[in-house]
């Protein structure tokens, strides 16, 4: 489907921050395949630090939809058509042979469209998009392996998928700013990483659980717990500290970083961690790519089942209606999260830090 001599790639991977950590290893196997290839990436603003930094891409072009978003429902319309024009203007001028579109929704099809190459090929749209593509990868591979639909999209395009592994590198000031916080709070000895949040309510794990857990994994283990989360997650990081508030107090360090960093730097935390615990959210995909141990919890959303190596470990109640995707035929009760108690994360991250 690419030309062996192809000058320029793009691939439309906007987001989710989660998703695009799952994407990263097309950056490789294309590097491998086109080695003499321009090879760039496209991606919203919140989610560019995933990727920012990949050895493999030439280029990474950020779209900056939230901005969009804002000239919109202000009724800024003039100031947004210059800038889109601009924006798609620039993309266009950039002369890409082949637009790869992994994400398969309509607005990472419009933009692979609009990039004006004219070999555009895309994973099975979810959202209409197949009339923008110029060839269409049907959906495969097994949803229980992380990444899968990747390594199916990779393999129908002929690409050198011997070495998929996710690369999200750091940047000096990311791993800079992990040591000051290392220093200042004093978490030399190690520490373990909580990400209770994501967008869905429906991925989480009840919020007195996470404050239990933390106070009992500083108590047993020693370390200190550094809680990520970004500035949205804010109201719901309160919640929980407080509620840790009222429980006996261990010693070791409780460090709030929810809303304090950019993502490049809460994925820096996560690559020093001695353990991740956390939901189905991006920053708990990390761990694996940095090789870190982690221990996930996953509900209604299984991104994959099977470990991909020992330092992941998965607790799923193993409900035959899990994942139901959102659908919650559980009327909203997430039986699939209460069944998973504190007692079971907490051996599995003793287990994992042993």
């Amino acid at each position: 489907m690419i030309p062996r001599d192809v000058g320029k790639i793009l691939v439309v991977r906007l987001s989710a921050r989660g998703d695009v950590v799952f994407a990263s290893p097309l950056a490789g196997a294309l590097r491998r395949s086109h080695p003499d290839a321009h090879i760039a990436w496209a991606v919203e603003e919140r989610t560019a630090d995933v990727i920012r930094h990949n050895p493999h891409l030439d280029e990474v072009i950020v779209w900056e939809r939230a901005e969009w978003k804002r000239m919109r429902r202000s009724g800024r319309w003039g100031a947004l058509f210059r800038v889109a024009v601009d924006f798609f203007t620039e993309l266009r001028d950039r002369r890409f042979d082949v637009a790869i579109d992994p994400q398969g929704l309509l607005r990472s099809g419009l933009l692979a469209f609009l990039s004006g190459a004219p070999v555009r090929i895309g994973l099975s749209p979810r959202e209409g998009s197949r009339l923008l593509m110029t060839q269409v990868v049907e959906r495969g591979g097994d949803p229980r392996r992380i990444a899968s639909d990747n390594i199916h999209l990779a393999e129908a395009l002929k690409l050198d998928t011997g070495s998929f592994e996710m690369e999200i590198p750091r940047g000096a000031d990311e791993v800079k700013m992990v040591d000051r916080v290392v220093r200042k709070e004093g978490l030399g000895a190690g520490f373990v990483v909580a990400c209770p949040f994501t967008t869905l309510f429906h991925k989480h794990w009840l919020e007195d659980r996470w404050a239990v857990l933390i106070q009992q994994i500083r108590e047993c283990t020693g370390l200190g717990v550094v809680l990520l989360g970004g500035p949205a997650d804010r109201t719901a990081a309160n919640r929980i500290l407080g509620r840790v508030a009222e429980l006996p107090g261990p010693t070791a360090p409780l460090v709030d970083l929810v809303g304090g960093t950019t993502l490049g730097e809460a994925s820096a935390v996560v690559s020093r961690c001695s353990v991740l615990v956390g939901v189905d959210t991006g920053l708990s995909h990390m761990a694996y790519a940095y090789g870190r141990p982690s221990v996930l919890i996953f509900g209604s959303h299984t991104p994959y089942l099977d470990p991909p190596g020992p330092e992941v470990v998965i607790l799923h109640s193993g409900r035959p209606c899990s994942p139901c995707r959102g659908r919650l035929v559980c009327d909203g009760r997430l039986d699939c999260m209460t069944d998973i108690a504190v007692a079971r994360v907490l051996a599995a991250v003793e287990a994992q830090l042993a």
